[in-house]
């Protein structure tokens, strides 16, 4: 390469470089305040918090449309709940929790409806029924035990205060995020007494069979379990930050391939035509 064109392929690199450091900048200032808003995305520890009335008069409805209240899972005779927060339409975190809690359903001699109740409490108020059955289809196939259909409810509701008073009560913090149209929120299940009280909290996407065999007997018996470490909350937690730092730098990325691309295609350009001029007298001589 000539020195000219590899001056003028270093003033190419040059302009991507300063073209990826104001995108960047760009990128980390309009994070800035979706970081803000993601320091109240938390999951706090409630235990031995007894569920107020107002949260178990909480109006939902279950995956077949009929009205129900929180309160119609707890009670005298009832089993331990495993109350799983999240909505139906979430592209990654809640399909990965819900496959974790399948996957250890599935170690355990006890039985969904015959030992215990699941119940999924979507915090979108835009979700009903139709997305609440489709979900249960899904999950009572792949749990595929008999008498499950009766302890496994997908819980909706449009009345975003409902939600959001019973999210509160078991500690679960989120937020809407409409650019990117889904909900940031933190990942884990709660376990809970057949007399509403809280009694175990499982972080991440995968669940310990035998602790939560644990938690399941001691919830029947009333009792409280021990706190979760948060630190598996901080390693199995799916962090938005992460999810919009990735698209930052995805983007970022683009826009350097194409600046780069545009860059060398000058080169190649430039040098093209160089090779083309017609040939001087003096070039003939060669």
């Amino acid at each position: 390469m000539k020195r000219a064109e590899f001056s003028f392929f270093l003033r190419c690199a040059f302009r991507c470089f300063a073209c990826a450091l104001f995108f960047a900048t760009f990128a980390a200032s309009a994070q800035t305040s979706m970081d803000e808003k993601l320091r109240s995305v938390r999951f706090d520890q409630n235990l031995d918090r007894q569920l107020s009335r107002d949260a178990l008069d909480a109006q939902f409805f279950d995956e077949n449309g009929r009205a129900v209240r929180l309160a119609d899972f707890f009670g005298k005779d009832k089993k331990p709940i495993v109350l799983v927060p999240g909505y139906f339409g979430c592209p990654m975190l809640c399909t990965a929790i819900s496959n974790g809690l399948i996957e250890s359903l599935l170690e355990l001699r006890f039985d969904v409806g015959r030992d215990f109740t699941v119940l999924h409490l979507s915090i979108d108020p835009r979700e009903g029924p139709a997305e609440a059955t489709a979900k249960k289809q899904t999950y009572l196939t792949r749990y595929g035990r008999n008498g499950a259909d009766a302890g496994w409810h997908f819980l909706t509701s449009n009345d975003e205060n409902a939600i959001r008073r019973v999210a509160d009560e078991i500690g679960f913090h989120y937020f809407y995020d409409a650019a990117s149209k889904q909900y940031a929120h933190p990942s884990g299940i709660v376990i809970l007494t057949p007399d509403g009280k809280i009694a175990r909290y499982f972080f991440g996407v995968n669940f310990e069979p035998k602790q939560l065999r644990l938690a399941l007997i001691e919830a029947s018996q009333n009792k409280i379990g021990s706190p979760a470490e948060r630190l598996m909350l901080l390693c199995f937690h799916y962090n938005p930050v992460t999810g919009k730092y990735s698209l930052a730098i995805l983007r970022l990325l683009r826009v350097c391939g194409a600046a780069t691309v545009l860059a060398i295609g000058a080169v190649i350009t430039v040098s093209t035509r160089k090779n083309k001029r017609p040939r001087t007298d003096e070039n003939e001589k060669f």
